[in-house]
């Protein structure tokens, strides 16, 4: 019996594998299943989960250990990235980067078939510029609780948030404010947690609080550095989803702001798509080749700028490699966290960004994944070869001229 493959899962900052009882993967590995099962093959999951702030270094090393423990000793292995999990891996899998592990803990990197980033950074956000500062750090801590909570509870989660943030003064005061608003917002929420599963959400927590070093290496100007030293391994393919999601303005008349909890949640996605569609004047994005560019055009039916973005991550820093698929969506749609009106208390949203991703969106997207690992792809649908030593994706220059040919 041939031996199964095996796919990782690496969430992103704010991440995590299981949670409180939720399991951040979970439509990505039943969906991605299905497609493998109805192929005939064998596959098994494992959740690579990361501190979900610290350093892309440790939360390589942290991932390489799970790896090592799960990788068996044959079969081919693929990563899935989710945000800055698919910076973990690059940085994971390049021959050049300086790990601090020993040759049995990276052994199984001869096995690696696929890497598939989704809504990845690779050269970087501005949002990081924010949340580097002690106002952005404390949103961030504020993000990552409702990020939980959504997750955990769906939309109900939204009007406790509401409700319990008005309590401690509203989300100025906390950002403002002294540290033991943190501890007086994140009681209060927590009452709405089973007693049980309060403890892992307050060490997630802590975490957040006291260790952000991804926070200052996923900016354009580290991630400069990030992608002139780390290289792609030879023999494992590299593809990208990208995601654009509809810029604020277009919530004004959304039919999906039905509530005042609904608001709040659009006011903080308006927020934080504010931060991460300013680029940097000299630390660009990838320019797509003509393959890419007409899948983000067709999904979306708009060609894509600078200044777009996913909430978190601009679209056209989310290229590397291959273009497997561009969708519709925020930042966390495309792990299934999407609004559904027929199915709520499976697929419960993040924020609402007034994105369309759909069941339907979501299945064909999966699909497009599993064939990409399946490889290889054909010669014409190949991207373009690059300068010696770029890496993945061509940059662009000062002049902004995204799709020069």
């Amino acid at each position: 019996m041939a031996a199964p493959h095996r796919i990782f899962l690496i969430p992103g900052l704010f991440g995590f594998g299981h949670l409180a009882g939720y399991e951040y993967f979970n439509h990505v590995r039943r969906q991605i299943g299905a497609e493998f099962r109805q192929r005939g093959l064998s596959v098994e999951f494992y959740d690579a989960p990361t501190p979900p702030t610290s350093s892309l270094r440790y939360r390589a090393e942290v991932v390489a250990r799970t790896i090592a423990h799960h990788a068996g000793t044959e079969g081919p292995i693929h990563l899935v990235g989710h945000s800055t999990g698919g910076l973990d891996a690059r940085l994971l899998l390049s021959p050049s980067a300086q790990l601090r592990l020993g040759a049995d803990l990276l052994a199984w990197r001869s096995r690696v078939k696929s890497l598939v980033t989704l809504n990845t950074p690779h050269y970087g956000t501005p949002l990081a510029s924010y949340f580097s500062t002690v106002s952005g750090a404390r949103m961030l801590y504020a993000l990552s609780l409702l990020t939980i909570l959504s997750l955990k509870l769906g939309e109900p989660s939204l009007a406790i948030f509401a409700r319990v943030l008005a309590g401690v003064g509203g989300i100025d005061a906390l950002v403002g404010g002294d540290l033991r608003l943190f501890s007086r917002l994140t009681e209060g929420l927590l009452r709405f947690v089973a007693k049980e599963r309060r403890g892992e959400i307050h060490d997630y927590l802590s975490k957040v609080l006291t260790d952000q070093g991804a926070i200052l290496q996923i900016s354009p100007e580290a991630m400069d550095i990030f992608n002139a030293s780390v290289r792609d391994r030879e023999g494992v393919l590299y593809g990208s989803v990208l995601a654009l999601a509809p810029r604020p303005s277009s919530l004004k008349a959304a039919r999906r702001i039905r509530s005042p909890s609904t608001a709040i949640s659009a006011a903080l996605y308006a927020t934080l798509y504010q931060f991460a569609s300013q680029p940097h004047e000299r630390y660009g994005y990838a320019r797509l080749d003509a393959r890419s560019r007409t899948l983000i055009e067709t999904a979306t039916g708009s060609t894509p700028t600078d200044e777009d973005t996913d909430g978190i991550v601009p679209t056209l820093s989310m290229q590397w490699g291959r273009t497997i698929a561009a969708v519709e969506a925020d930042h966390l749609d495309t792990l299934g966290h999407f609004l559904d009106f027929d199915k709520p208390r499976i697929h419960t949203d993040w924020l609402t960004s007034g994105a369309r991703m759909s069941r339907e969106r979501f299945s064909s997207l999966c699909r497009a994944i599993a064939e990409f690992q399946l490889g290889p792809f054909s010669e014409a649908e190949a991207a373009p070869p690059v300068p010696d030593g770029a890496g993945g994706s061509p940059m662009i220059g000062s002049d902004r001229r995204i799709f020069s040919p």
